[in-house]
């Protein structure tokens, strides 16, 4: 799963290096043996941009991405348009959204996302946002993919902010940044991605593989 998600990365064309960050053995074992390079990071990292700080520590860039491991419907496709947003020096934080499934409107595992007219987040929810109070079948909910992107300053910075009540409440750490001040930028894609989150996912996500790989 980690190699069709390392090889949708590295295929974009627009990050170099692409690397797992990882604190478990057997993971970095078995990503050596593929030819993909491994950087091994502390198990007490609390988030995935906790992790990706550690590799800044040793690894100098401009900016970070931070892709998970569990996504393997993950393509090459996703990566332009987040960091096409980095040529405006304000956005110090990126992310993608995408429309949101019918199925996955009231499901919390799908975090929902609503933006200002700039495309600034306003808010990340597992709870169905925004509320259609009028039950006037609205069809405009947007998912958040959790891809980040960040410029250094910002990644460096995000340990030393404090966790909110939002965080804590939700499980969802890009909250942390709203709550202490920082702006999101969110831009869309046509592509949805299908994360493993538990067993039942695996053969969807099989499935979803096979037929792109037959299409």
């Amino acid at each position: 799963m980690i190699e069709w998600v390392w090889r949708a990365a590295a295929g974009s064309g627009c990050m170099d290096p692409v690397l797992v960050a990882t604190d478990a053995d057997e993971v970095a074992v078995v990503c050596r043996s593929r030819g993909i390079p491994v950087v091994m990071t502390s198990a007490e990292c609390a988030s995935g941009s906790d992790r990706v700080r550690e590799v800044a520590r040793t690894i100098d860039a401009d900016i970070y991405v931070n892709i998970q491991g569990d996504e393997p419907t993950l393509t090459r496709d996703f990566f332009p348009p987040l960091l096409a947003l980095f040529d405006r020096p304000e956005v110090q934080v990126a992310t993608l959204a995408v429309h949101c499934p019918e199925e996955d409107v009231a499901n919390p595992a799908a975090v929902k996302v609503v933006t200002a007219l700039d495309g600034r987040a306003l808010y990340f929810s597992r709870a169905t946002i925004p509320y259609d109070r009028d039950g006037a079948s609205f069809g405009g909910y947007r998912k958040h993919l959790g891809i980040y992107a960040y410029r250094r300053d910002a990644l460096l910075e995000f340990p030393t902010l404090p966790p909110g009540d939002l965080e804590h409440l939700e499980q969802l750490e890009q909250l942390r940044w709203l709550e202490n001040g920082f702006h999101i930028r969110v831009v869309e894609t046509e592509y949805d991605a299908v994360s493993v989150d538990v067993p039942t996912d695996v053969e969807r996500v099989e499935k979803l593989l096979r037929d792109g790989a037959s299409a």
